[in-house]
C-alpha cells in the first residue's frame, strides 16, 4: 500500500493512507486519524483509482507508472497456464476525459465528507410566492487576465472579478422584487481554466491566466458563497445551478457536488445536480431551462428540451431557455419557447480582442410569474459597480 502515498492529493489523505499501512483494520486507522470509518474507505478508494489510472495497481499485477498526463485505457496480459506467472503484458494508455472524470468524481466523494456545513440563513422580508427571479451569471471567467491597453475592454483579474461579480449580484438582489423563489444560474465558464495548466480542456489552447490555480479556486468559491448568501437573505427558496461550460468541464462537477454538500443543512437551498448539461426547473405554468451553449445552437434548444423533458413541456404554457457561451445578447421567440442568450460581465481577453468580437458587458435578473411568464427585468453593468 506504500505506493499509494505519492498519489495523495493533500496531507489529510496522506495521513489516512499512512494509518492504513500502520494499523491492521480500517476502524483502527479511522480512530487514529479522527474520522469516520466510511471516510477512510472513500479516501482509500479515491487514491487507489488515481494510482490505477496512473498505471500502479499491484493487486491486479499492474506496476508500470505512466508519464504525466497519460492514463490507463486497458491492459492485455499473457499468463503461463502451468505456473500462473505473467509472461507478457501490454499497457494501453489514453488521455480520454472519461478516465479523468472518474478519478475526479471519486476524489469529490471522498473529500466532500470533510467540508463544513453552513447553518440556515435568516431571511429579511416577506416574499411573493408566485414570483421566481432568475439571476444569471455566465462566462465570468474567474482566473482570466485581460489588459485594457491590449483589449480596449477593461482590465480583468482575480481582484477585479471578485469585486465586480459580488457587487453586481448585490445590486441585482437589491433591485429585484421579493420573489419567493430565486435561481442562482451560474451558466458555465465560471472558471477560465479547468486545471493547474492554463489550457482549454478540449483543444489545449493556451489561456491568459491570473494567479495559481489554487488561488483561482479559492476566489471562485468565495464569490459563489457570498452570492448564495445574498439570495438567501431575500428569497424563501434558492435554486443553485452550476452549469457545465466548455472552459470548466471538470470544475463544474466538483462545484455541484461541493455546494450540495455545503448546504445540505440549509433546507432553503436546492442544487441542480444532474450531470446532463441541459437543466430545467418548473415554476407553475412556466418552464425554465438552461444550457451553456457549447453543445447546441440556440435554435436547436426548443425541440431538444421538448424531446428530453416532454412531461414538463406538456404541463407548462410558457417556456424560457437561457444560454451563454457567445458573450453577447440574443433573444428570440421560437415555436413554444423563448431563448435568451446572456452576455458576460468579464472583460474580453486577447483572443476575443484580436478576433474583433465586441459585446456590451452586463448581467440580468429576470422575474417570472407562475402563470404569466416574464413580468420584470433588472440589468446591471460593470460601470455601475466598478470601484
Amino acid at each position: 500500500m506504500e505506493h499509494l502515498l505519492k498519489y495523495c492529493e493533500n496531507d489529510h489523505q496522506r495521513n489516512i493512507i499512512e494509518a492504513c499501512i500502520k494499523y491492521e483494520t480500517k476502524a483502527e486507522a479511522a480512530k487514529h486519524v479522527g474520522i469516520a470509518e466510511r471516510n477512510v474507505f472513500k479516501h482509500l478508494k479515491a487514491v487507489r483509482a488515481r494510482a490505477a489510472i496512473a498505471g500502479e495497481c499491484p493487486e491486479r499485477d499492474l506496476n508500470y507508472p505512466l508519464p504525466y498526463g497519460q492514463q490507463i485505457k486497458g491492459t492485455s496480459t499473457l499468463v503461463d497456464k502451468r505456473t500462473g506467472e505473467t509472461r507478457l503484458q501490454w499497457i494501453k494508455t489514453t488521455v480520454e476525459e472519461e478516465a479523468r472524470e472518474l478519478a475526479i468524481r471519486m476524489a469529490i466523494d471522498a473529500l466532500k465528507e470533510d467540508l463544513p456545513r453552513y447553518e440556515p440563513v435568516v431571511k429579511d422580508a416577506a416574499t411573493v410566492a408566485d414570483l421566481a427571479t432568475v439571476y444569471t451569471l455566465t462566462d465570468c471567467h474567474v482566473g482570466m487576465r485581460a489588459w485594457n491597453q491590449e483589449t480596449q475592454s477593461g482590465d480583468w483579474d482575480l481582484d477585479i472579478a471578485e469585486q465586480v461579480l459580488t457587487d453586481t449580484f448585490g445590486a441585482l438582489v437589491e433591485c429585484a422584487p421579493n420573489a419567493g423563489t430565486a435561481v442562482v444560474a451560474q451558466l458555465g465558464d465560471w472558471l477560465h481554466q479547468d486545471n493547474i495548466n492554463p489550457l482549454t480542456p478540449t483543444s489545449g489552447h493556451v489561456l491568459d491566466a491570473d494567479g495559481r490555480y489554487s488561488k483561482v479556486v479559492s476566489v471562485a468559491v468565495r464569490i459563489l458563497r457570498r452570492v448564495i448568501g445574498m439570495a438567501l437573505s431575500k428569497h424563501d427558496q434558492v435554486i443553485v445551478l452550476m452549469a457545465e461550460g466548455n472552459h470548466d468541464l471538470s470544475s463544474s462537477i466538483w462545484l455541484r457536488e461541493m455546494f450540495k454538500a455545503v448546504y445540505e443543512n440549509e433546507p432553503r437551498v436546492s442544487v441542480i445536480d444532474t450531470p446532463l448539461p441541459y437543466y430545467i426547473y418548473q415554476h407553475g405554468q412556466v418552464m425554465l431551462a438552461w444550457h451553456h451553449g457549447h453543445l447546441r445552437k440556440n435554435d436547436q434548444l426548443p425541440i431538444l428540451f421538448a424531446a428530453q423533458f416532454p412531461e414538463i413541456w406538456g404541463s407548462t404554457k410558457k417556456r424560457f431557455a437561457h444560454t451563454g457561451h457567445r458573450h453577447h445578447v440574443e433573444e428570440k421567440e421560437h415555436s413554444g419557447m423563448t431563448v435568451v442568450q446572456h452576455p458576460t460581465l468579464a472583460a474580453r481577453d486577447a483572443y476575443a480582442a484580436r478576433g474583433g468580437w465586441i459585446a456590451e458587458r452586463k448581467a440580468t435578473a429576470i422575474t417570472y410569474h407562475r402563470e404569466h411568464g416574464e413580468v420584470g427585468r433588472v440589468t446591471v453593468t460593470p460601470e455601475m459597480v466598478r470601484k
